[in-house]
């Protein structure tokens, strides 16, 4: 069985994130997202928030799993017999970043490899970091994330601005 895991902290998840989902769960028997919990980074959601978003998202695609972790991705990797690493790419300055990581992956893990998937056209301007932006100015995102995200962004914003 052929295993993989896109990584990420997903802060919101958003539709360019759902394409390299809906692409990799294509490729591989089982995908696993994993959802980074990086504490060096402050998100707008929390751990669990970001998972159960994500569960919701991709519940109608079954060779899909969401899971929270912490520590080194090839960690989980191993543990969970996962070999391959999905990344996907937006611009050539997302790429020096993420060949970087991969090879650092492959010198401390080199049973586990990475493969790049370029975004869709539509989507090679958009980041969680973008989307929280426009969010938190009431700007609607419906064309960033997936409707159920939508509202949840707008609830978020709309506790914090009061």
């Amino acid at each position: 069985m052929s295993r993989a895991i896109y990584p990420g902290s997903f802060d919101p998840v958003t539709l360019g994130h759902l394409d390299i989902i809906k692409r990799s769960a294509e490729m591989f028997d089982e995908l696993t997202v994993g959802v980074l919990n990086n504490t060096a980074k402050t998100p707008l959601f929390s751990l669990d928030e970001r998972v159960n978003m994500l569960k919701n998202v991709v519940s109608d695609i079954p060779n899909v799993k969401v899971v929270g972790f912490g520590g080194l991705l090839v960690d989980y990797a191993r543990k969970n017999d996962i070999k391959v690493i999905v990344r996907g790419l937006r611009a050539v300055t997302d790429f020096e970043y993420e060949l970087q990581i991969a090879q650092s992956n492959r010198k401390v893990a080199p049973d586990i490899d990475t493969v790049f998937l370029t975004t869709n056209i539509q989507y090679s301007y958009l980041s969680s970091s973008i989307v929280k932006e426009y969010a938190s100015f009431g700007v609607d995102v419906k064309d960033f994330v997936p409707e159920p995200i939508q509202d949840i962004l707008k609830e978020r914003f709309a506790d914090i601005r009061v």
